[in-house]
């Protein structure tokens, strides 16, 4: 008999076997095992789980044509308030949001909402003809700056009132970070290119290879013709350590590393840019980039790969799952452990990792314990490549191009917290842009905010 106070397990590939090779790792739910999770449900009359998602899914209502064997009509329901499903399904840390206010974790675990949303999505795109509805023509023209999971929603939420929607994307591929960021074990790419051609049938225009800032600039774009402007172009200039020896060879930052695997599959033997020859890899951080970039070390490079933390395991702002899977695949963890310098060979590459062992303080501003050093503790950590991933901030293109936009000390846009404007008329932000690092679920709750408030804008001046 089911225990109903667990979820419902989804299957995995092996970790031996998933190693070595980027297939995704969770295979998702069947239709009756999709079908026992949502029974879990209580389809609680307060609905906390609704107010737990920053995009307001109607969660019960969704899961409730699950079980009553209706994936199509459940996926329709998620498309009323998501412009990704299958998207989030798989990368939306659920366990923080909507999950973790569910009634059924008072007493054991929550229902698998995640894993009933990506069945849906993933149940439609196998059985089922996409066919988006176009709304009618308003008039109005609205430019989105950047294809990630912000512009997506803005873009969705725009072309469903009925303007006619740019997209303008400075790399050659849509998705932002969808599609350099993360790898295809976790979410792959066909499911993003799947999610980018729904909205194109929705009348969405796309255009690559467009640098807003180096092509055109914003008030370029407003002569062009358009009447408000979205940025959505997320954080995607790394943070770096500033200790000794971070410019030797063989250091890179986690997001060059994902950008060469996602974009460049320098994964395959035939790649112009192939990675890596290494014996022993360190990877610097604890959030999700450094476990995806732990991740797809393991699977491409020889050595060994070690996680360098400095707080504790239940410190790390990485998903639950996704540092089990990186466990379960060999990935050694050194917690309270933190980086003071990279040593180096003869050559000028890097050759090892000086650390120092850490200990925990007070809370800090994140309500995390502060990792204080222990004097006379350094050692080395062997390494001959090392990423890190410790964050990112805006790139300052755009506010060097446009000076009217006025930003915080790091590089964050200012805007008005419910219409999402800026500081200049028009235009709009939302996503990592204005509140730096930040999950894809949050960055589309922005985007829906905005669209929201340009659509009040350009409404007020008729």
């Amino acid at each position: 008999m089911d225990d109903i106070r667990r979820k419902t397990p989804m299957p995995e590939r092996d970790p031996a076997l998933r190693v070595t090779g980027f297939e995704e790792v969770a295979l998702g739910y069947d239709a009756d095992l999709a079908a026992r999770e949502a029974a879990r449900c209580l389809d609680c009359r307060h609905r906390p789980c609704v107010a737990g998602c920053p995009v307001g899914i109607d969660i019960p209502g969704f899961i409730r044509q699950i079980k009553n064997g209706d994936p199509g009509g459940a996926y329709v329901t998620l498309k009323q308030s998501n412009a990704l499903p299958a998207v989030c399904g798989r990368v939306c840390p659920q366990e923080n949001q909507c999950e973790k206010v569910c009634v059924r974790a008072i007493n054991g675990e929550s229902v698998g909402i995640g894993r009933l949303e990506r069945y849906a999505a993933d149940w439609h795109r196998t059985h089922e003809e996409d066919r988006p509805e176009v709304t009618a023509s308003n008039g109005h023209r609205v430019a989105v700056v950047g294809s990630g999971p912000a512009g997506l929603t803005c873009a969705d939420e725009l072309a469903g009132l009925g303007y006619a929607v740019t997209v303008f994307e400075a790399l050659h591929r849509t998705g932002g970070v969808l599609t350099y960021g993360i790898p295809p074990f976790r979410l792959p790419k066909d499911i993003v290119e799947y999610e980018v051609e729904t909205l194109r049938k929705k009348g969405v225009t796309i255009r690559t290879n467009f640098v807003v800032g180096r092509t055109e600039t914003l008030e370029q774009l407003m002569e062009d013709g358009f009447e408000a402007i979205f940025i959505g172009a997320g954080a995607g200039l790394p943070t770096f350590l500033n200790i000794p020896g971070e410019n030797l060879n063989g250091v890179y930052t986690a997001n060059e590393f994902l950008t060469r695997i996602n974009l460049m599959k320098a994964y395959r033997g035939d790649s112009a840019t192939p990675l890596c020859d290494s014996t022993s890899i360190v990877v610097v951080g604890g959030g999700n980039v450094a476990l995806d970039a732990a991740r797809c070390a393991r699977r491409i490079c020889k050595g060994d790969v070690t996680i360098v933390y400095r707080r504790s395991e239940a410190e790390m702002p990485a998903r639950r799952e996704e540092v089990h899977h990186a466990m379960e695949e060999g990935i050694r963890m050194r917690f309270l452990t933190n980086p003071v310098a990279f040593a180096s060979d003869a050559a000028g590459r890097v050759s090892g990792v000086d650390c120092v062992e850490m200990e925990l303080g007070e809370p800090d501003a994140t309500g995390r314990r502060l990792p204080i050093e222990k004097p006379g503790t350094q050692f080395l950590v062997d390494s001959d490549t090392a990423f890190v991933a410790i964050g990112t901030s805006p790139n300052p293109l755009l506010r060097r191009a446009s000076p009217s936009l006025e930003a915080s000390e790091r590089g964050s846009l200012k805007i008005d917290a419910e219409t999402g404007m800026t500081t200049m008329p028009g235009v709009f932000a939302g996503g990592d842009i204005v509140s730096g690092d930040a999950t894809v679920i949050l960055a589309m709750g922005a985007g829906k905010r905005a669209a929201a408030g340009i659509d009040a804008y350009i409404q007020n001046k008729k």
